[in-house]
């Protein structure tokens, strides 16, 4: 099967072609034909290409992140297939975890663990498991619409058992050499979710916030009249303080409160914080001694020991009062904020922790939790000891309360408003708290070195993420607490005694039948099949030591880090049903994407899993994109409604278009993107419209020539004519895509997609803006038909393996051409062709990538079309610049270079192509640069005030009066020597901004010159009547075609051209302009005829006025009507039967006779009579010769 046309045309010669229809029709095509697992079975054999796909949630639908990273993904896994690999992609499913729950507990009403529990957490988890795949088909149907292949069918669930068997194979294999262990964090948490998060998690909603900020003073046990004060943002967490915490280095001072007479000890650089007059405008120097008065200085380490009493009583006993409520030191206090002496709460900061750990104000390994004051139960509120109107208030809500409290009691010093950032749970967009929880940690500290030896191993682009960012991170990496206290995830598989000194962790489904047994005794059903919680909560473990006792399985589940990190190994069901040789062949993989945001997220949880077991990284090569933002910079937001919909944007623009827009921006290379639908389109009219036509010119063109050519053969290609073609403008196209080929296999290797598709695009760029355009009379004909054959060859060649090169990038209009290009190849021999043969294979993707070859192209060639390029860019400047059409031609263009090799690259063929790209009669190349240019150089003073300091003046002069010589030299080499305060100092490209000045006539010509003064071009501004007809012609062949494309002709839909004037003006009158120039009319084969001859149907007309020209001019196309030579019409003039006879005549024959009014005649076809007026123009038998010369 081949694809059908769009459904919006019939012909692949019509002018347009909806993309996004067209896409449509190849889906359906693709799936006709199974494309997909097509391509996979026609790899069999071939190396393999692991690529491991993180899997996203499925409790939502995909946004612009997933659409990048999976565009990334499947573009780079379409070239490996395309290089010869096999490459499976699986795609995988998130299910577990917080999201889900959120979701569950919005549904059922549910805003404690308790009422979960009071439900059943089989009953809860029945509820997750419904909702967990909710967008599955949405999902599958956003991927498929983008073009991506990737396999549904043999998905994999981190829900699934074999999934889960293998996670608590990791865990097992982790716990057996001593990673694992059980303490205590203060981690982010979620009061709202009633669970830790990780500090990944955490860092995704952080909100600028105002909080309640106070100074709280704390007297002296042994000096009730003296107060140590400290500062906090957290005033719920004062009834929990222990200790107070200086840095032993600081300076701090006693002072009196001149409006109080209170005496405080408080930093020397923060007594702006205990008196806020010193932070007044109004506050002079001098104005101390009003406000405060210091008794004595001295430093930190003077604090250290000495008592304080408690805030609150809750938890004042003589237990605690031996070992707490006094001042400790750490580094970790500073001088930048609050009063330099900071209240210790041990269960809600992570420095207070460690702090009052190392202390012993806190001793949780004797003690355990009980040493930990930690009045806030898991949905945040106060409980016991806490106690009055504080017990059951949610924390984040009791400030004011305390506030007043601490007012009462004579505590309070001050009070304000604070400013700052502050983070939010990323599911409830509530805010978080710093808690103290038992967790179950992975001693990843332990491991750091290895961590930090692997992540070397890996290549990453952009490599400053792996060089900054996540090494950073790595050589700051903390044990990772991995258990989370909820329900809906896969249990860690560990049974413990009541006291924690027995433990036992089951790695898999046939150990858990051995060891477990339920709680009366009973074996395990033999049917289990599911390993959450509802079906391994209540199975107990005898204990190895200890007859009668048994070890119960711990309360917490994984955190979905774990899961995801531990994917390469469970998406196989790893070690049970995957081998060791076919795992080896999985691991590591070698590509894995996704965004900037997963560094400290899978990225992470890959490697230290990976590391652990087996001390090597879970992947090869990485590829990390940016952050898509709307539109007005910020995140993409559902409820701010700041972005467009997906699914609406491809159904507008087509999936290729948004996702070249996506991959050819500064996303791929790990920044940001602002989207911008504007871009999506842009991406439409620029690389894939172009495109498009060019494709379409072509098969006009084919078409023609088949009409043309006597014959009746097909165009079908021919490589032979393409290799041996010596045209210059054949073998730069040709050596451009060879030297593109061999730049796209470079840069893939390396992943640099951002190097990769710019250049793409710019080839497309060259292809049509350059060689369509510069041949495209070649191509209709004008140079014969022989090389119009060759012309098209050529196009052709290039087309398919432009289609080939591009399938990976934009899969549905590469699929688009081929399907049509295919059909002209030759088919004989296919049958014994691979079915991944270039023709005979149904799909472009399963076609392998072309390889480079040896272009004939030799260095001349290169430099003259870059030349070519550059000056018809600069002379179309001119010209705007003059306001000159380029339908008006121009007597002179002056191409000024000091270098008379480069020019060299002009002359020849390239010359023609100037001169008509640029419309001028006459080119001039010159290397006389004194006599035609100026030039003159500024310094760069941004970057050479960096490096030069101070020297940047004198530097700047010394430029200033460089001659000429010295800087046409600069320009060529891009280096030069400068004495600069008696010292040659090096300057180089980028130091000097060098000008260059047209010199000549202004008043006869307008010049533009390239950003290095190089190159300038000069265009004569001189108009006469001469330029002037022929930009007349131009623009009358330029309309006609207009009107055939208006009316929707064909190629080979001939039409005879019709054209009327009224009030002419004398000498550059349209009818005298064509006469003048039928050498253009001939080239373009538009063969005018005065509109009294017309005698067909008309077609189309326009009416406008002709610049310079007539007032007033017609334009008709008509259906080809017979028409009467000039001399026969003035012989038979006034033979009204004639004009009747001629419209019903047979023109099969040579000859027409007969008689008119009993006189007999005789007309001879292609002499006396034409098929039609446009023929007998094109003869010359209907050719009005000027009345004037034309000179």
């Amino acid at each position: 099967p081949t694809c059908k046309a769009s459904p919006m045309t019939t012909s692949v010669l019509d002018s347009c072609l909806n993309f996004p229809e067209e896409e449509e029709v190849i889906l359906r095509y693709w799936k006709e034909i199974d494309a997909f697992r097509t391509s996979i079975s026609l790899s069999a054999g071939k190396p393999e290409y692991t690529f491991y796909d993180g899997p996203p949630f499925a409790t939502g639908l995909p946004h612009y992140g997933h659409i990048l990273a999976g565009t990334i993904k499947d573009t780079v896994t379409r070239y490996a297939h395309q290089t010869g690999h096999k490459v499976s992609r699986r795609f995988g499913w998130d299910c577990h975890g917080l999201p889900v729950e959120y979701e569950i507990d919005k549904a059922l009403g549910l805003n404690s663990r308790e009422e979960v529990l009071a439900m059943g957490i089989g009953v809860y988890n029945s509820h997750c498991r419904s909702i967990v795949q909710r967008y599955t088909r949405e999902w599958e149907t956003v991927v498929t619409r983008l073009g991506r292949w990737i396999d549904f069918e043999n998905d994999y669930r981190t829900m699934d058992l074999s999934f889960m068997e293998s996670v608590w194979w990791v865990f097992k294999t982790l716990f057996d050499k001593g990673l694992v262990y059980r303490g205590y964090k203060v981690m982010p948490y979620s009061t709202t979710c009633a669970t830790p998060l990780s500090n990944f998690e955490a860092g995704l909603n952080y909100k600028d916030v105002t909080d309640i900020a106070v100074v709280v003073s704390f007297p002296l046990r042994d000096e009730p009249n003296v107060s140590l004060v400290a500062w906090t943002t957290t005033p719920w967490t004062l009834p929990s303080n222990l200790a107070l915490c200086v840095n032993a280095h600081l300076n701090y001072v006693q002072v009196r409160s001149v409006a109080d007479k209170k005496i405080y000890i408080v930093a020397e650089m923060r007594l702006t914080q205990l008196f806020p007059a010193l932070r007044s405008k109004k506050f002079q120097q001098g104005d101390e001694a009003r406000i405060y008065e210091v008794l004595k200085s001295f430093k930190g380490a003077e604090l250290v020991g000495r008592m304080y009493e408690p805030l609150f009583h809750f938890y004042d006993s003589a237990e605690r009062r031996s070992c707490a409520f006094k001042v400790i030191a750490d580094e970790y206090v500073t001088s930048e904020a609050g009063t330099g002496i900071v209240h210790q709460a041990p269960a809600f900061g992570e420095d207070d922790y460690r702090v009052c750990v190392r202390n012993k104000i806190v001793d949780v390994i004797m003690n355990g939790e009980r040493s930990l004051p930690c009045p806030v139960d898991a949905n945040g509120r106060f409980v016991s000891p806490v106690s009055g109107d504080l017990q059951g208030m949610p924390v984040k809500l009791a400030d004011a309360a305390i506030c007043s409290l601490l007012h009462k009691m004579g505590r309070l010093v001050l009070k304000e408003s604070h400013e700052h950032s502050y983070p939010f749970c990323w599911r409830s967009d509530t805010p978080l708290i710093y808690k103290a929880v038992p967790s179950w940690f992975v001693a990843v500290e332990t491991i750091r070195e290895n961590l930090i030896q692997n992540n070397k191993q890996t290549y990453w682009v952009p490599a400053s993420v792996k060089e900054k960012r996540f090494h950073n991170w790595l050589v700051d990496a903390k044990d990772w607490a991995i258990s989370r206290n909820r329900f809906w995830g896969t249990p860690i598989p560990l049974w413990v005694s009541e006291d924690h000194k027995e433990m036992v962790a089951i790695g898999c489904v046939a150990e858990l039948r051995a060891k477990c047994e339920l709680a009366d005794g009973s074996q395990i059903p033999m049917d289990l099949s599911d390993l959450h919680r509802e079906s391994v909560d209540s199975l107990v473990v005898a204990s190895p030591s200890r007859s009668g006792v048994f070890l119960h399985r711990v309360d917490e589940v994984f955190d979905c880090w774990f899961e995801s990190g531990s994917m390469p190994y469970a998406q196989l069901h790893y070690p049970f049903e995957c081998s060791e040789k076919e795992f080896l062949k999985k691991f590591p993989a070698d590509f894995i994407a996704e965004g900037l945001d997963q560094t400290r997220g899978w990225f992470y949880t890959l490697m230290v899993i990976s590391t652990a077991l087996f001390n090597k990284p879970a992947f090869k090569n990485l590829i990390v994109n940016g952050l898509v933002l709307a539109a007005d910079g910020k995140k993409m937001s559902k409820r701010l409604k700041n972005y467009p919909d997906p699914t609406l944007v491809i159904n507008a623009h087509g999936a290729d278009a948004l996702r070249l827009y996506l991959i050819n921006s500064p996303v791929v290379k790990g920044e940001t993107i602002k989207f911008v639908e504007s871009g999506v389109r842009g991406v439409l009219r620029d690389v894939l419209l172009p495109w498009f036509n060019a494709f379409r010119f072509f098969t006009q063109q084919a078409s023609r020539w088949e009409i043309k050519n006597s014959t009746g053969n097909k165009f079908t290609q021919d490589n032979d004519r393409v290799r041996k073609s010596q045209n210059i403008m054949d073998v730069w196209i040709m050596a451009s895509l060879d030297s593109l080929v061999h730049f796209v296999h470079e840069e893939m290797r390396t992943y640099r997609l951002y190097t990769v598709v710019p250049r793409l695009v710019g080839f497309l760029g060259d292809l049509t803006n350059w060689y369509v355009r510069l041949n495209r009379s070649r191509l209709k004909g004008t140079d014969g038909e022989d090389s119009a054959l060759t012309s098209l060859a050529v196009l052709y060649d290039v087309l398919l393996k432009m289609t080939v090169i591009m399938a990976p990038f934009t899969p549905f209009f590469a699929e688009y051409l081929y399907q049509h290009l295919r059909k002209r190849l030759l088919t004989s021999n296919t049958a014994n062709l691979p079915e991944d043969a270039i023709g005979k294979a149904d799909s472009v993707h399963y076609i392998m990538l072309p390889l480079a070859g040896n272009p004939k192209a030799d260095g001349k060639v290169l430099v003259g079309m870059s030349l070519l390029q550059q000056v018809v860019e600069l002379g179309r400047r001119a010209r705007e610049a003059a306001t000159i059409s380029m339908k008006t031609p121009v007597k002179r263009v002056i191409i000024v270079c000091d270098s008379a090799l480069t020019l060299d690259g002009l002359r020849g063929e390239l010359e023609s192509y100037v001169l008509e790209e640029l419309n001028t009669w006459e080119i001039v190349l010159t290397s006389d640069v004194e006599t035609w240019c100026s030039i003159s150089a500024l310094p760069n003073l941004p970057i050479l005030a960096k490096r030069l300091g101070k020297q940047v003046r004198s530097a700047a002069d010394a430029i200033k009066g460089l001659d000429s010589a010295s800087l046409r030299s600069f320009s060529r080499t891009g280096s030069i020597m400068i004495c600069v305060d008696g010292k040659l100092l090096h300057f180089s490209k980028g130091d000097l901004i060098v000008k260059s000045a047209f010199s000549g006539d202004s008043t006869r010509y307008i010049a533009t010159s390239s950003s290095d003064g190089g190159l300038t071009v000069a265009v004569c501004t001189v108009q006469d009547d001469a330029l002037r007809r022929q930009g007349i012609t131009r623009d009358f062949c330029n309309r006609v075609n207009k009107l055939r494309k208006k009316r929707k002709l064909n190629i080979a839909d001939q039409v005879d051209i019709f054209y009327a004037e009224s009030a002419p003006l004398d000498n550059i009158s349209t009818t005298r302009a064509l006469a003048c120039n039928s050498n253009l009319l001939n080239r373009a084969r538009i063969y005018p005829v005065d509109f009294s001859s017309c005698r067909g149907q008309i077609l189309i007309s326009d009416k406008y006025a002709s610049p310079g020209g007539s007032n007033n001019l017609s334009i008709a196309l008509a259906v080809p009507a017979p028409s009467l030579a000039p001399a026969a019409k003035k012989k038979f003039a006034g033979y009204v039967a004639l004009e009747t006879l001629l419209a019903t005549c047979d023109l099969s024959n040579s000859k027409i006779h007969g008689s008119l009014e009993n006189n007999p005649f005789e007309l001879k076809l292609g002499i006396d009579i034409f098929p039609s007026a446009s023929s007998a123009r094109s003869l010359g038998k209907g050719i009005l010769a000027p009345s004037k010369p034309c000179a």
